[in-house]
């Protein structure tokens, strides 16, 4: 977009200082003034026609929509704070800055679009955009950094384009509403991810500019996806090899040179024309993928986010699209032109030309040839300078005018109120939970935790075609689950699952790659080789081969390699004695083992084979480092192998030597008769070895047929949400601690307490004594005798007080009844019928009363003596007062 500038230089004083701005008639530059008279004839024309135009469009009469402008939805005014719905008097006065601010700049800037300064809040009221940051810093530690901002605010909101795309909005909602409703434009996300950033510490800005269609609309249809792209690592420079003085010479290169330059010549034409094919492919696969032209290039309005190089150790500026949560450079084309730029403090107006984009413009907002700010004070001031130049620059500036300076109007906080996050919130993210990304020939999908049954949270399908059709793989991220399962990874085209474990599960298992869940199948397992005690790092098994890798053995064995025979089927009934027939026959094994330096090498095996199907066993043992090859021995099983002590089942023609040091004695019979005995030992443990490996490649199996089943979701014991194992047994503790504390009440409620206080007189005793008081073995028979008439005779003192009381109760209203009646008997024939019907009702309650007390005494006295003789008893059943009363 083309920006005019030509009148910049004459109006930086009048918009910068806004206690100075006048209205429009009297706005006057030194470039008018200047004027010649022809010129001052030819505006006045000019002003004659407007003034002709603007008559006829008045007499155009228009019904308009709305007389006032509407709020963007139906709210309920009464659930919004006081700054939500009204101004504040410094945000008045602020409107009215800003107000002017845009008449001069509209006056001055007939071709730019109208700036986006005071748009509609939720509540239809009119806010600076600058107040409607809240600078929040929260105690999630994902949101302490600018990469985990973006990444919420790009996954938490959904996006409603701008209508129209090529106008700013007139609604620009609260960060609390978009809480809420998590729904809104480019400006809302820009919104709130400016005031996260600015509460971690960033230099942020809300930026409003022109950008392309694909990124106005949120279309990554031909981006590829970040979970795609490979970080290739710069090569490492070759270190040139050092020529010695004395080094032999290489041997002359007696090849044809024209022959080669033939060979170079074939070669290079045909890489250009290989070369030549790719690009041709390339250019019609671009042109296949290439949008239409957008007929609103350069128009489209957008917002996004500017951070600017000093706070948070950030080196450079760089911008950060609110949609996608991508950090892009400032000079990237997809962004082709800035209007203005806003923090909580200032508002900035770009005066650059922007008909490059971004690429060549300039970020130091205190330039105030390149950057119109609103408000004049230290906001307005250059912002790239290092604070000790700033310092300096203050100091400087105090020296030479000591004059004070008046105050200057500053920015009135924030309307909005506290940004709150829930947990539940960051853990759901997206809105309901899943959100769907497409990339080029990609789909990425995103779960919330717990949303599935599977633990499924991301999900990434690749496919071969751009209309995505076919896919070609899915890779699947999984957390919490019970069987350790991070990752799934299903390639299409060959049918093979890989699988990806976290440390912890059963077998040490760390990854899985098959085709089918069926044993003795082709099939990878790697293992956490450091919790294994057998070491064991990988296994690779086929149909009728199995390869095992080790680490870190006291065996120093690393490989070890067993090749299967056929099955061989038994007809007939099953034959219990026969335990290994449903195993596979072992043909050959072959082990692999370090090196061992506390042994010679002639006496270290680095290498044995098992030929079980041939009868032979092949050691190698490991290499001098004087000599070219090693030393090794062949072995033939005897027959009668079962009997290892006949000694004559051995011969001399069963062994066979190769020694490296024709000096050497050869081994004596005695010693290869023993060292094939050992090795024949060796092969049945390694039988054993090889069937507890198919064995646990089954078991395994089994439980990952299990697991796939019935898939558990672990719950940490501090998600009161979910755990419903935690909350029932928080719930029955907290029902022993109040049934506890009924028993403790009760208990308290002691009826010999304050008989016992008595009898010892607690005010003149120690604390021992006292607490001696109401333990029995101190107690005497004449104490226990007192404590029993003391509490009986006040059992019966309280028994008859409230005799009396129902008696004393009973006596007045039956008084007051005969007073009545006698009142009544003078005045009858003077009485009226209302007196008469008042004197019926007392009466009528009055003997409702007699009646109650009369039944009450009655039954007081009939319970009176049983609750004398129960309380007796149960004085009697005391522990403290039984052995001294019977």
């Amino acid at each position: 977009m083309k920006l005019t500038v030509n009148k910049r230089q004459t109006t930086t004083h009048i918009l910068s200082n806004p206690s100075k701005m006048e209205v429009l008639p009297k706005v006057e530059s030194d470039k008018e003034v200047a004027i010649d008279e022809a010129e001052e004839d030819r505006q006045d024309e000019v002003n004659e026609d407007l003034l002709k135009l603007e008559e006829t469009l008045c007499n155009i009469q228009i019904t308009p929509t709305c007389s006032q402008p509407e709020r963007a939805q139906e709210v309920d005014l009464s659930q919004y704070p006081t700054s939500y719905k009204e101004n504040s008097p410094q945000e008045k006065l602020l409107l009215a800055i800003a107000d002017n601010f845009c008449c001069q700049y509209v006056h001055l800037y007939p071709d730019r679009k109208p700036l986006l300064l005071c748009p509609l809040n939720e509540c239809g009221v009119q806010k600076f955009v600058s107040t409607t940051l809240r600078p929040t810093l929260l105690s999630y530690p994902e949101l302490y950094s600018w990469e985990g901002c973006a990444s919420f605010v790009s996954e938490f909101l959904s996006l409603e384009p701008l209508d129209p795309p090529i106008d700013p909005p007139r609604h620009l909602y609260s960060p609390t509403w978009l809480m809420q409703t998590q729904r809104g434009s480019c400006f809302d996300f820009s919104t709130l991810l400016c005031s996260l950033l600015l509460g971690a510490g960033y230099n942020a800005y809300c930026v409003s500019g022109y950008a392309v269609k694909e990124m106005c609309s949120l279309n990554q249809s031909l981006q590829e996806c970040p979970l795609l792209v490979t970080h290739v690592k710069g090569k490492a420079t070759e270190q040139k090899r050092q020529v010695k003085k004395y080094s032999v010479k290489p041997p002359r290169d007696l090849r044809s040179g024209f022959e080669q330059r033939q060979e170079e010549r074939r070669q290079a034409d045909a890489q250009a024309i290989l070369l030549k094919k790719q690009q041709e492919a390339e250019r019609l696969q671009e042109e296949r993928e290439s949008l239409p032209p957008d007929p609103l290039l350069g128009l489209r309005v957008h917002c996004w986010v500017l951070i600017l190089s000093g706070n948070r150790e950030v080196p450079d500026n760089f911008f950060i699209d609110p949609l996608t949560g991508k950090s892009l450079s400032t000079t990237n084309k997809c962004f082709l032109g800035i209007e203005s730029i806003w923090n909580h403090q200032n508002y900035w107006v770009n005066m650059q030309d922007c008909r490059f984009g971004c690429a060549e413009m300039n970020f130091d907002l205190g330039d105030a040839v390149k950057w119109e700010y609103l408000l004049y004070g230290t906001t307005g001031q250059s912002l790239l300078l290092i604070p000790d130049m700033k310092k300096q620059q203050e100091a400087e500036d105090d020296e030479e005018e000591e004059v004070e300076e008046p105050k200057v109007f500053e920015m009135p906080p924030s309307w909005v109120n506290q940004i709150n996050i829930s947990q539940q919130d960051m853990e759901t993210r997206c809105p309901g939970g899943m959100k769907v990304i497409q990339y080029r020939k990609a789909k990425l999908e995103k779960f919330a935790p717990y949303l599935l049954p599977d633990g499924l949270v991301t999900r990434l399908t690749t496919y071969s075609d751009l209309d995505c059709t076919q896919s070609s793989t899915v890779k699947e991220w999984y957390q919490h689950r019970h069987d350790h399962l991070e990752e799934r990874e299903l390639k299409k085209a060959s049918n093979v699952t890989i699988e990806h474990f976290r440390p912890g599960r059963s077998y040490a298992l760390k990854s899985h790659r098959y085709i089918t869940m069926t044993p003795e199948t082709e099939r990878q397992m790697d293992f956490y080789s450091h919790a294994r005690a057998d070491g064991l790092a990988r296994r690779v098994e086929m149909p009728f081969e199995m390869t095992e890798t080790f680490e870190d053995r006291p065996d120093f064995m690393y490989h070890r390699h067993v090749i299967f025979g056929k099955r061989v089927k038994v007809f007939g009934p099953s034959n219990t004695e026969a335990p290994d027939q449903g195993q596979r026959p072992l043909q050959k094994v072959v082990e692999r083992f370090n090196r061992d330096r506390s042994k010679p090498a002639g006496e270290d095996v680095a290498e044995r084979i098992f030929l079980v199907s041939e009868d032979r066993i092949q050691v190698t043992y490991h290499r001098e480092d004087d000599r070219v090859i090693p030393a090794w021995r062949n072995f033939i099983k005897p027959r009668d192998s079962g009997d290892s002590q006949n000694p004559h089942s051995f011969t001399p023609q069963m062994a066979s030597t190769f020694q490296v040091d024709p000096f050497e004695k050869p081994s004596k019979n005695l010693f290869q008769y023993e060292m094939l005995v050992h090795m024949m030992k060796e092969e049945e443990s390694v039988a054993l070895r090889v069937k507890e490996s198919e064995k646990e490649v089954r078991a395994v199996l089994g439980v990952r047929e299990q697991e796939e089943s019935s898939i558990e979701l672990h719950i940490s014991i501090y998600n009161t949400a979910r755990n419903e194992r935690a909350r029932c047994h928080r719930e029955a503790l907290e029902r022993t601690a109040k049934e506890e504390r009924l028993r403790q009440e009760e208990k308290e409620l002691d009826f010999l307490a304050p008989f016992l206080a008595q009898l010892g007189d607690p005010e003149n005793l120690t604390r021992p004594a006292a607490r001696q008081l109401g333990d029995p073995e101190n107690l005497t028979r004449p104490a226990a005798l007192q404590l029993r008439n003391d509490c009986l005779a006040d059992l019966k003192q309280r028994l008859i007080d409230k005799a009396n009381l129902i008696q004393a109760r009973f006596e007045r209203e039956t008084q007051e009844l005969q007073q009545k009646q006698q009142w009544y008997q003078k005045n009858q024939l003077t009485m009226t019928k209302e007196d008469e019907d008042e004197y019926l009702a007392y009466c009528s309650d009055a003997m409702f009363r007699i009646h109650i007390l009369k039944l009450r005494l009655s039954r007081h006295k009939d319970k009176a003596p049983q609750k004398y003789m129960a309380l007796d008893e149960r004085l009697r059943r005391d522990p403290r007062l039984a052995n001294h009363l019977w």
